[in-house]
């Protein structure tokens, strides 16, 4: 997968800066000025298309930055962004404070993407169940040799609480699924604050595991093929096997607006899901929204 753009966490990408309000016939007035926010899954992607975009409507202005997915939502609730960006859908709670603001969150799907659990290209283990990566999480296995392993002590790596990654990670994998399932990350492992992060772990330690948005995963790190359930067939994350369902953590990604989108909003949201834009999507490791 070939990696595109380097990310820049928590780092604000202008093409051009906006200028004075004071003239709206020129380009740079607000009106045609974008502020996107939030998932730091999602931010390679949204700055390809912020830079292809503008390289076509010189008029616009975009502005795209990270700092995880409740960051931007939180961002949307306050009302001081246009788009936020989101690998997770949008909490009720959330969506209650925003009204409360007169904030009316929208959501849009704009692609997908698979999680890919990753170990050292020296870990001898290859395959895993959802079941097992559960345990390896929660803590129940310590030692890969539990999981048929080297004698080795696991190391677990995982995205901070604010990430969406970490979130739908906990829901879908730890928990099964679940909503009853109140299963926690075991207190040992460590949280990291970006994709690059915990792939350089991974490089660096053969006891680590970790997991990561399939646009994010280098070739030299060995992905992880995962079993739905005991008995089941171990499926390698793809954008093949992601459209057919057969990968077990795959998901949704969003952008959330107030309200429906109109001028500007709506022309590029309506890019984005073009031919055109979504070819990027498939460059840079994600699924397409649209086949």
């Amino acid at each position: 997968m070939k990696r595109l753009l380097l990310f820049f966490f928590l780092s604000s990408f202008i093409l051009s800066s906006c200028g004075s309000s004071n003239n709206s016939s020129t380009s740079d007035s607000p009106a045609n000025y974008i502020e996107n926010k939030g998932s730091d899954t999602i931010v390679n992607l949204a700055l390809a298309w912020a830079e292809k975009y503008q390289g076509n409507h010189p008029d616009v202005r975009i502005s795209v930055t990270g700092g995880g997915s409740g960051t931007g939502i939180a961002a949307l609730v306050n009302g001081t962004v246009d788009l936020a960006n989101a690998s997770r859908k949008i909490k009720d709670e959330e969506t209650s404070e925003a009204q409360a603001n007169g904030v009316t969150p929208v959501e849009h799907i704009i692609a997908r993407d698979a999680i890919a659990v990753i170990v050292n290209p020296n870990n001898p283990v290859n395959e895993l169940t959802l079941q097992q990566i559960s345990d390896i999480y929660s803590g129940k296995y310590t030692n890969w040799n539990e999981v048929g392993g080297e004698d080795r002590p696991i190391v677990r790596l995982s995205r901070e609480t604010n990430s969406g990654t970490h979130v739908y990670f906990l829901e879908t994998v730890l928990r099964l699924g679940s909503k009853e399932d109140k299963t926690l990350f075991s207190t040992n492992t460590l949280l990291l604050p970006s994709s690059e992060g915990i792939i350089s772990e991974v490089r660096d330690n053969p006891n680590a595991i970790g997991y990561d948005g399939l646009g994010y995963v280098p070739k030299d790190l060995k992905m992880i093929a995962i079993a739905k359930e005991a008995g089941g067939e171990y499926v390698l994350p793809s954008i093949d096997t992601v459209n057919d369902k057969t990968y077990a953590i795959a998901r949704d990604l969003y952008m959330y607006t107030n309200g429906e989108p109109a001028g500007i909003i709506k022309d590029y949201l309506d890019w984005i899901l073009s031919d055109e834009a979504q070819v990027i999507v498939a460059e840079l490791g994600f699924v397409p929204a649209i086949k």
